[in-house]
């Protein structure tokens, strides 16, 4: 059977797994529709007779809906931002966003690489921190070329840690003293997916919610250049080595990935046209069904036992990674 006959089952599966996540969210408001998909890929992932299946025939379907549905709900994210919500934010609050993504990413990957994560994790992991969680996570891979596998723990981390956020960030906002506005400028300015920050910033009300929204958005329109400069970075190092070995140049990246380029005109869209509440409501399910599709894909392919061997290191980089980002993020809100 070819790669392209074989692929119907396993975005079946997949889109099933996003139906089955969903279910959960609606029984319990309070664990977020992404999170809910990728802990039920991981649960299918852990049941050992049915890897068999997950090893073979969905293998394909798996694999497309783990990279294609993921950059189209990357590109669909896009209908989120509008600049003009953006620009009333000010130019200060801007640059300091724009600061502390690029600080964020630096801290965390120089703390993944001190703690020795494998392969292009510390990277992700950067990009999953600082940007906009699982999106930026599998961006950065696509824009890097990265082993699927270093995809797994990445994203495992964005997930816990965010998930985390939820419960740790609003029991913090009393004893820290903080109003609502600032509250939310911390929580957009820390949490990673957009859904874990309307998930926390929506328990200190609207005004909190709608501060976390435009500040969190600012965070992932740094996903366009960051992943462009990245594009760049690795057609130069594939060349350079290329060159240096003698050897035929690979095929690199594209300088900017059409995802990326769909991503921008997105936002272009929702800030120059009057798209209607409607039209939106149903493009941010949309979104959200193609991601939590991707993540219960992503979640199926992970074997945990491979997780582990890195696990203590993995959740020690995450962890202080994750309180540097919330000390940043604050200090951030206060200014």
């Amino acid at each position: 059977m070819s790669r392209a006959a074989g692929w119907p089952p396993g975005v079946a599966v997949s889109v099933a797994g996003a139906a089955a996540g969903f279910g959960i969210h609606v029984a319990f408001p309070a664990v977020p529709w992404l999170t809910a998909s990728i802990v039920l890929g991981v649960i299918v992932g852990c049941v050992r007779p049915a890897r068999p299946a997950l090893d073979g025939m969905l293998k394909p379907g798996l694999a497309i809906a783990s990279r294609r549905l993921l950059r189209l709900g990357i590109v669909v994210l896009g209908l989120k931002l509008s600049l003009v919500d953006i620009a009333h934010l000010g130019w200060a609050a801007v640059l300091a966003i724009i600061a502390l993504v690029v600080v964020a990413f630096v801290v965390t990957w120089g703390i993944a690489t001190a703690l020795k994560l494998p392969g292009d994790e510390p990277v992700l992991l950067a990009a999953g921190f600082s940007i906009c969680g699982v999106s930026a996570v599998g961006a950065m891979s696509a824009a890097r070329g990265s082993d699927p596998r270093d995809t797994g723990t990445p994203i495992a981390l964005v997930t816990l840690y965010g998930t985390a956020a939820i419960a740790v960030l609003p029991a913090l906002a009393v004893p820290l003293g903080l109003s609502a506005p600032t509250f939310g400028h911390w929580v957009g300015a820390s949490v990673h997916d957009v859904g874990q920050v309307v998930a926390t910033a929506g328990t200190a009300g609207a005004a909190a919610l709608g501060a976390a929204v435009v500040v969190k958005l600012t965070r992932v329109l740094m996903l366009a250049p960051m992943v462009a400069v990245t594009s760049i970075s690795t057609r130069r190092r594939i060349s350079a080595s290329a060159i240096g070995s003698g050897a035929i140049v690979a095929p690199r990246p594209p300088i900017v990935p059409l995802f990326i380029i769909g991503f921008v005109a997105f936002v272009l869209m929702r800030t120059l046209l009057p798209i209607p509440d409607a039209a939106l409501a149903v493009a941010d399910l949309v979104q959200s069904a193609l991601l939590a599709a991707a993540l219960f894909a992503i979640g199926a392919s992970l074997r945990l036992e491979r997780l582990l061997r890195s696990g203590p290191r993995a959740l020690l980089a995450g962890a202080l990674s994750w309180i540097a980002i919330l000390a940043l993020a604050l200090l951030a809100a206060h200014l």
